[in-house]
C-alpha cells in the first residue's frame, strides 16, 4: 500500500484573515474552493510551491466560539531557506508564539492559534 500525505486541516473563524495570513507568513495561494450553496460553510485550499500538501481552512457561519485545533502540543512545520529573514518578518507580523535558540527553532500561531514551527535549511 501507498499512502501520500494530501492536506490538513485547521478551523478558522476569520477565513480572509486567515487567508492573508498564510500568504503573508509562509507564502500560500487559494487553489479552490468548495461548499454549499447556502454559504453555511467553506472549505478553503491553500498551497506554496514548496510545501507537498495543501492546507485545507474551514469556515463555518455563524461560529463565534474559538476552535482547539488540537491545543498546543499538535503543529505543522516548515523549513525556511532564509531563517533570519523568516523571523524578521514574523516578528514585525507579530506572530511570533515562542522562541527556542538552543534547539534554533521558533513557533508562529495563525489566527485561530494553530502553532506552526519555523526550522532553518538544514
Amino acid at each position: 500500500m501507498k499512502a501520500k500525505f494530501v492536506h490538513r486541516c485547521t478551523h478558522v473563524l476569520d477565513k480572509e484573515k486567515t487567508i492573508k495570513f498564510y500568504e503573508e507568513a509562509l507564502g500560500f495561494h487559494v487553489v479552490r474552493e468548495s461548499g454549499p450553496e447556502d454559504g453555511s460553510w467553506s472549505n478553503t485550499f491553500m498551497v506554496n510551491d514548496e510545501a507537498p500538501f495543501e492546507l485545507e481552512l474551514t469556515w463555518n457561519r455563524g461560529r463565534t466560539e474559538p476552535y482547539d485545533n488540537g491545543g498546543m502540543d499538535t503543529h505543522i512545520a516548515f523549513r525556511v531557506d532564509d531563517f533570519e529573514a523568516a523571523h524578521a518578518l514574523h516578528e514585525r507580523m507579530g506572530c511570533i508564539q515562542k522562541e527556542n535558540p538552543k534547539m534554533g527553532l521558533y513557533f508562529i500561531t495563525d489566527p485561530d492559534g494553530q502553532r506552526i514551527e519555523i526550522l532553518p535549511e538544514r
